[in-house]
């Protein structure tokens, strides 16, 4: 499968990209396929892991970041992210229930609930949520602080699932697609 963006090449890549990829080679162990298509733009790539910087020293734990991610790949049909993010949730403790619960906006949890909600209405109406959303937010026990967090997590991932659609990045994780589930939840 070939990509609409180039999925460039660590071993061939020089300049500012191969400083940002030698540092995920670093942390992670390999370099993710997006990874390689940010690559294309040392500004883009930059910005993609300097949000996830910020979003992970926030408010929220990285198992709630993940719920989230699931939650807004979802709403984004993005299968790239959904497929990296039910990989990665599962590291941070999600099970396959979880997982799928998650993507539909759903948790047993009713704060996580409303936060997926809320994240999930963010995305969908690209930021024009109803005042009674954001009071649902307040109600389920989250602050201004964590709403404006809320609102990073989509644009994070956001700016992840729409580079993956107009990419077409080939999924280096085992594929998860929109709409699918393997549980009936």
């Amino acid at each position: 499968m070939s990509t609409r963006i180039q999925t460039l090449n660590p071993d061939t890549t020089t300049g500012k990209s191969k400083e940002l990829f030698d540092a995920v080679q670093q942390k992670l162990g390999f370099i993710p396929n997006l990874i390689k298509v940010f690559g294309n733009s040392p500004a883009t790539l930059q910005s993609y892991l300097t949000l996830g910087e910020l979003t992970g020293s926030g408010n929220f734990s990285n198992k709630f970041r993940e719920q989230l991610a699931l939650a807004i790949a979802e709403e984004n049909n993005c299968n790239y992210c959904l497929s990296a993010h039910t990989a990665i949730g599962k590291m941070n403790g999600l099970t396959e229930e979880q997982t799928e619960e998650n993507r539909q906006g759903r948790s047993s949890d009713a704060k996580v609930e409303a936060g997926l909600a809320f994240a999930q209405s963010v995305t969908r109406n690209r930021g024009q949520v109803s005042t009674e959303e954001i009071e649902a937010a307040k109600a389920a026990g989250y602050s201004d602080s964590d709403i404006l967090e809320i609102v990073l997590n989509v644009v994070s991932n956001t700016l992840t699932n729409y580079v993956n659609h107009i990419a077409e990045t080939e999924i280096d994780f085992p594929k998860v697609e929109a709409g699918k589930f393997s549980i009936n939840s």
